[in-house]
């Protein structure tokens, strides 16, 4: 259960444990050992001797005995790992070795931003923050997924509406993947906003609230999905394909500017329709 802040000494050592765990020692080149293997994946000491640390210092990680890995040593622990770069950067925060912007959330849209979100028109678009909390939308969109302006402002989130509200829940038909990859960008998030109540109280909520979040979040997935295809169920315009994309504004880098455009002929009629409604 996540109660205010990150707990990061007790997510960094369950973290390294599950990336320790699942890795097959005979991909590494390791010399095969007589007696069987109690455990799945690599051993501490061998986790320790590929990334030149001591045996003690993974014990004392992994049972999140209070220490502060320095940058050297989580990048010698990310290569031993082999971890993807998303997986990298989720340790660098964790160990609280990634410098971050310490100015104020990004709760509101910047008119600019608001503006392009607008002028995106006909391709369906939306602004969010980290949270992927709704900053802005335009027409398109909120006649796609919903119209955002019909919520409290605390109800418009992506993450809570996707597993939560009746309409949007059922909207998608790849809907595990979809929540799989953002459970994924969610925790990228909480590593890097470990002060962030909101960003807190609403993993809380998804996991109190729904068995498939909770299932997806201790699987530890990290990944920052910027681009991908969606398929849609929508009541009014039946199936719909799209492709996404994510963009970051160079100025407000915790702000994600998302444009959907239709993945096919028929995809594109569908929405025409839609947007003549």
């Amino acid at each position: 259960m996540i109660t205010g802040a990150v707990d990061v000494t007790q997510e960094l050592a369950a973290f390294l444990r599950t990336r320790r765990e699942r890795l097959d020692p005979h991909d590494l080149g390791l010399p095969a050992r007589r007696r069987a293997r109690r455990t799945p994946g690599l051993r501490r000491e061998e986790v320790a001797e590929l990334a030149g640390v001591s045996t003690d210092y993974i014990v004392r990680l992994e049972q999140a005995r209070g220490l502060r890995p320095s940058a050297d040593v989580v990048d010698a622990l990310a290569r031993a790992l082999r971890l993807t770069p998303d997986e990298r950067a989720y340790l660098f925060d964790l160990a609280r070795q990634r410098p971050r912007d310490a100015g104020r959330p990004a709760d509101t849209a910047e008119p600019p931003l608001a503006r392009l979100v607008t002028d995106l028109s006909p391709l369906p678009a939306m602004l969010m923050n980290h949270r992927y909390d709704i900053l802005a939308w335009n027409g398109e969109m909120a006649k796609l997924l919903l119209d955002f302006g019909t919520l409290p402002p605390r109800r418009r989130n992506a993450m809570w509406l996707c597993l939560m509200h009746p309409r949007t829940r059922e909207l998608y038909l790849d809907r595990e993947r979809v929540a799989r990859e953002g459970i994924a960008h969610l925790r990228t998030a909480w590593a890097a906003h470990p002060q962030d109540q909101a960003l807190s109280d609403l993993i809380t909520e998804c996991l109190t609230h729904d068995e498939e979040f909770a299932r997806l979040w201790a699987e530890r997935e990290v990944k920052v999905n910027g681009r991908g295809r969606k398929m849609m169920r929508h009541p009014d315009a039946g199936v719909i394909a799209v492709h996404f994309e994510t963009l970051t504004p160079l100025q407000d880098p915790d702000r994600l500017l998302v444009i959907y455009r239709a993945a096919d002929d028929e995809s594109q009629a569908a929405l025409d329709r839609l947007y003549a409604r």
